[in-house]
């Protein structure tokens, strides 16, 4: 349905999209997670022609949508990043506005506004300002400016960033609907993992402006089958317990919280033995350590070696 094929970006001397290639298919929620500054956002001012690309081709129906983009703009609906609301007006009069944006007027254009505060739950709070509701409730609102037009794809670029758990949810379950029960085709971007698990039914990964992986999540899972997930808990943490792994090359990826240590390391028969060869080494007592299925932040950070959040 919307094809990316060699996208790339240069602004002066930084490259910031470097080849990039992706299918989204009809009817499908796709991820895009990566690091910040992995070339997300540009990548979808691109595709959905905002941005024109330093080369590269977007697709849509098999058009080129960069030479004839009417039909996808028409057809697409955006949710972007920063919150895109005007704070001194009511949560119906921003709709309106944007409704008249995409040509909806009238009757039709007071009847859709009408259907997406109801979708996003606000309907009973339209007449408010903009600029007395919560982060959550500014944020569904932004998702209701992008489906006035009934869009057949919707790229939504980190759309729970800052709000409460209650609110998450209510959008979460709300972007669900409209893949499975609309057949909207979805790609989603976050900077949490969970949420793509949660949604997405392929996932790609970026760093440094390149699509580094991509596959459903079990596929992005088999990439560590040569690895080993461990999860470490003790009494007492000592900092040169963790220094002895991160130094030693079989050890990948050390990765530290206030409950333990999380270490990737080449699978091999004796790595239990190894890690309590360590602790015995720095006189640390472990009180949990446990091999792990590798988890989809585990792959992540594996192949960028970052969290999704640094």
């Amino acid at each position: 349905m919307l094809e990316v094929i060699g996208l790339s970006k240069s602004f002066k001397a930084l490259k910031a999209v470097d080849g990039v290639d992706f299918v989204l298919n009809k009817g499908e929620s796709v991820g895009l997670l990566g690091p910040n500054g992995a070339g997300k956002s540009t990548t979808i001012q691109m595709m959905s022609t905002g941005l024109t690309p330093t080369k590269g081709q977007v697709l849509y129906n098999n058009s080129d949508a960069l030479k004839n983009p009417k039909q996808l703009r028409r057809d697409l609906g955006i949710v972007p990043q920063d919150i895109a609301l005007y704070e001194e007006l009511s949560a119906y009069e921003n709709l309106l506005f944007f409704g008249r944006l995409y040509g909806l007027k009238g009757k039709m254009l007071r009847s859709k506004v009408d259907d997406v505060l109801k979708l996003v739950g606000l309907f009973d709070r339209k007449k408010d300002r903009v600029k007395n509701y919560s982060g959550g409730m500014k944020r569904r609102i932004n998702i209701a400016a992008s489906l006035l037009h009934d869009p057949k794809v919707l790229i939504m670029d980190e759309p729970t960033v800052g709000i409460d758990p209650q609110s998450r949810s209510y959008i979460l379950d709300l972007i669900r609907q409209l893949n499975k029960d609309k057949h909207m085709t979805v790609l989603y971007t976050s900077h949490y993992m969970e949420e793509v698990e949660k949604l997405c039914d392929r996932i790609y990964i970026m760093d440094h402006g390149k699509v580094i992986a991509s596959g459903t999540k079990q596929e992005l899972q088999a990439l560590m089958e040569k690895e080993e997930t461990v999860w470490i808990e003790m009494a007492q943490k000592k900092p040169a317990f963790k220094d002895a792994l991160v130094q030693d090359p079989t050890f990948l990826k050390v990765t530290e919280s206030e409950q333990g240590y999380k270490v990737i390391a080449k699978k091999r028969p004796s790595l239990l033995n190894d890690l309590f060869d360590y602790a015995k080494i720095h006189q640390v007592e472990p009180t949990v350590l446990a091999i792990q299925t590798p988890t989809l932040e585990d792959v992540f950070l594996h192949l960028t070696g970052r969290k999704l959040r640094d």
